[in-house]
């Protein structure tokens, strides 16, 4: 009697939710260590946790908007570029097709197939205009079409990570009446912060989560300690 193993369908994993992870990286990694630096700077040349909260709030706003609007630019862009690229190459299509087709036998073959296989994908694909222009915005520019949602929900993602991560450093501030307390204790929390976000950052972009901690703790830290010293020595 032969025993057979039921076949389990490969089931494959890939992470999907990249440019939302690049823009909570981009608005928390700021929003950690800016308004952490310019807090640390502050209580080094005053004596106010007000004046301190006062100005960390109005940076927090001020940088979550900027950071938002670049966001949306950038998302903008990418719209814009891809629009203007597809626009070329249907135009390239209609107007000189054997480069075209020159090119796309070029791709196939780069991927290992001979001649005659080419000639057949090639026959295939520019049968279809629409299937040849996207082949060719793919494989021949690399340009995947951006989401229309892309550009103001990035905006969004990016300002309320921004917000976030720089209410972390100015929250002591709002607990302490002694700077030098609140700043002990902002030290405490944004490094911890920066540590967990640095592992998750890792995590989920480099696979090496420990070095990527130790990296945006020691950018962190450095950033607030020149913060800090040169109110000090100003001050």
């Amino acid at each position: 009697m032969t025993l057979t193993t039921p076949h389990r369908p490969h089931a494959e994993t890939h992470f999907t939710g990249s440019e939302f992870v690049r823009d909570i990286v981009i608005g928390m990694s700021d929003g950690l260590t800016v308004p952490f630096a310019l807090a640390a700077g502050l209580s080094g040349a005053v004596d106010s946790s007000g004046i301190i909260l006062t100005a960390g709030l109005a940076e927090v706003a001020a940088g979550a908007i900027a950071m938002g609007l670049g966001g949306y630019m950038a998302g903008r862009t990418d719209i814009e570029h891809f629009a203007t690229e597809r626009v070329r190459e249907e135009r390239e299509v209609a107007e000189v097709p054997q480069r075209e087709v020159t090119e796309v036998t070029d791709i196939l073959r780069s991927y290992g197939l001979d001649e005659d296989d080419a000639t057949r994908v090639v026959n295939s694909i520019k049968a279809d205009k629409k299937r040849w222009v996207d082949f060719m915005m793919r494989f021949e520019l690399g340009l995947e079409e951006p989401d229309p949602k892309r550009a103001s929900r990035s905006a969004l993602t990016i300002a309320l990570a921004y917000i976030a991560g720089g209410m972390i450093p100015l929250s002591p501030y709002f607990l302490f009446g002694s700077v030098t307390t609140a700043l002990l204790v902002s030290v405490l929390v944004t490094l911890l912060a920066l540590l967990v976000f640095g592992y998750i950052k890792g995590l989920f972009t480099t696979g090496k989560p420990v070095r990527s901690a130790a990296q945006t703790v020691i950018v962190g830290g450095l950033a607030a300690s020149a913060a800090f010293l040169i109110a000090k020595a100003l001050g």
